[in-house]
């Protein structure tokens, strides 16, 4: 027979039927006050995230960031660990969501796909050493680089291999480096940016073409448009004078308000009415036709 439960194992009973797993922590902190390096950090980490918009324009299932933190567990966000990448890439995610960090549990458990750490003198051990730990063995990002931008030479990565393990990559012929997630290369650049001229950390297509940054894909767009129109203005004036021309050979001096008439229509108009110059009996025909 069976005996009947204790007071005790009733109320030990009914705790672990109402047991709940402890819910993550929602009061995180999305800035710690402390500033980028300096200015040349500041400009690097917004020109690889602004070359996103480039290559993934198609996308809306991205998100790219910089300066960050990145909430992964309970633990660490408890112990106020921040780990915030200086820039990184999820894929397969939200593109659209506005995000004051990126908190792991509220992203389906998905991890950066890509990241760069901006190293100076006094980080590249952590980047290089605790970091690279953790982006190895926690977040498993396929791709990671570390990159100073006041040593044009010190660009590393590494490719997480079969075996969740970072091997280091091989830089080709122009010492950049493969960005297998993004389907880029990864490599410097010298130029002026934001009116500082250095050596920048640049994303680079399969074939070697530079991706650009919308503003220089703009400003490419103007000089191609500016010279389109001086080209169609040069034409255009060359057939206003060859119509000038011939009126003038064929009927003598041509009045000075005609001239003016002309100037206004386009290519098209003054070749056709180059046809008419030749086909009509006088000027009185031709002006009638303008």
């Amino acid at each position: 027979m069976m005996q009947p439960q204790t007071a005790q194992e009733q109320e030990s009973q009914r705790q672990v039927v109402e047991w709940e797993p402890p819910m993550p922590p929602t009061d995180l902190i999305f800035d710690d006050g402390e500033p980028l390096e300096s200015n040349l950090h500041r400009i690097a980490m917004n020109v690889l995230i602004r070359s996103m918009l480039i290559p993934l324009a198609d996308r809306n299932d991205y998100f790219a960031g910089g300066n960050m933190f990145i909430y992964y567990s309970s633990t660490q966000a408890r112990n106020r660990d921040f780990r915030g990448p200086d820039f990184f890439v999820a894929l397969n995610v939200d593109g659209r969501t506005d995000r004051q960090g990126w908190v792991v549990w509220e992203e389906n458990g998905r991890y950066p796909d890509v990241i760069v750490e901006l190293m100076s003198p006094s980080t590249a051990a952590v980047d290089t050493g605790v970091k690279k730990d953790i982006y190895e063995q926690i977040f498993r990002t396929p791709d990671y680089y570390v990159f100073d931008p006041f040593d044009p030479n010190s660009l590393r990565g590494w490719h997480l291999d079969v075996n969740q393990q970072y091997q280091p990559l091989t830089p080709n012929e122009q010492g950049w480096l493969w960005c297998q997630r993004l389907g880029l290369w990864l490599g410097t650049w010298e130029g002026t940016l934001e009116r500082i001229t250095g050596v920048w950390l640049r994303f680079y297509d399969q074939a070697g073409n530079l991706i650009p940054l919308p503003e220089e894909v703009a400003q490419q767009q103007g000089i191609e448009q500016g010279l389109q129109q001086g080209i169609e203005q040069g034409l255009q004036q060359g057939a206003l004078r060859q119509l000038l021309r011939l009126l003038t050979t064929r009927f003598g001096d041509v009045p000075t308000e005609i001239e003016p008439r002309l100037q206004i229509l386009n290519l098209n108009q003054l070749e056709d009415l180059v046809e008419v110059a030749l086909t009509v009996g006088s000027l009185e025909q031709f002006v009638n036709q303008l």
